[in-house]
This record gives C-alpha cells, sequence and structure tokens, in this order.
C-alpha cells in the first residue's frame, strides 16, 4: 500500500503536523490557506511569497458546532455525524485559522489551549489520506486538559 499523505499537502505537512502558510518577503506578512498570489497588506503588496511553516499550537478563540453535512466535494462519514469547528489565533504569527476538533478530543472552551494532530479522513485505492484537527492540550505533569 502507498504511504499516508497529506489530504492538502500545501496546506498540511502530516509529517511533522504542521500547516503550512505563506509569508511576504518583503514585510513578513503571514497567509492561511497559502492561496494568495500576492501580500494583502496594504502597505506592501509584493509578489514575493514564500511557504512558511505555522505554530502547531494555539488558543480557541470561538467554536460551533456543525449540525449538517457541507456539499461537496466535503468527505463526511456515512451516516452524517455533527462535529465541532474551532477557530484558533496560533501561538506565534497573529492569525486566527478554522479547523475541526479531533473526535478524540476532550470538549474544549474558548480560552483553551489546542494543538495540532494528524488524523486519518480516509482510506482509498490510493492509500490513506491524512488531515489536521486540534486537539486540547492535556498537561504532562498532572494528566489533566489545560
Amino acid at each position: 500500500m502507498p504511504p499516508a499523505r497529506s489530504a492538502q499537502p500545501a496546506w498540511f505537512d502530516a509529517e511533522s503536523t504542521r500547516l503550512i502558510g505563506k509569508a511576504c518577503a518583503r514585510c513578513g506578512s503571514l497567509f492561511f490557506p497559502p492561496t494568495v498570489e500576492y501580500c494583502r497588506n496594504p502597505r506592501c503588496g509584493s509578489a514575493e511569497l514564500q511557504p512558511q511553516p505555522l505554530a502547531h499550537r494555539g488558543t480557541v478563540w470561538s467554536w460551533t458546532r456543525n449540525h449538517y453535512r457541507p456539499p461537496a466535494p466535503y468527505v463526511s462519514t456515512d451516516p452524517f455525524e455533527p462535529y465541532v469547528v474551532l477557530a484558533v489565533e496560533l501561538e506565534h504569527g497573529g492569525l486566527t485559522v478554522l479547523g475541526q476538533l479531533s473526535p478524540l478530543s476532550a470538549p474544549v472552551e474558548v480560552g483553551d489551549a489546542v494543538t495540532l494532530c494528524t488524523e486519518q479522513l480516509l482510506e482509498d485505492e490510493d492509500g490513506i489520506q491524512l488531515v489536521w484537527r486540534w486537539t486540547r492540550e492535556v498537561s504532562e505533569q498532572t494528566g489533566v486538559t489545560a
């Protein structure tokens, strides 16, 4: 079987469990998802953008539970099961990014610390596709969720 791979290799490095953004070479502004072609900083506008690994930890800024199956190309369980979407303020870089809460994670509240994890999205004839999800951090000292 082929090796597992990121479902969005330009956005997520599954091997290092890192989101990949773009950074402006001129002013340092960061962007995610990395679909921009020029710096959106109104004082810059440079077209020189480079891939930039982003922080893998952050703080829950907001969250919601999605009760409806999104349209294709979204891949979901059958039957559909509701899931939690988080807005996470990354530890470094000043970005807030969206992503699902892992179904294996403890519940979260605004202000909770979360970290990226890699999980299987699906398995097909090309192998296993991996995605990023957020999980609530657990204190190594106490074993209690942070």
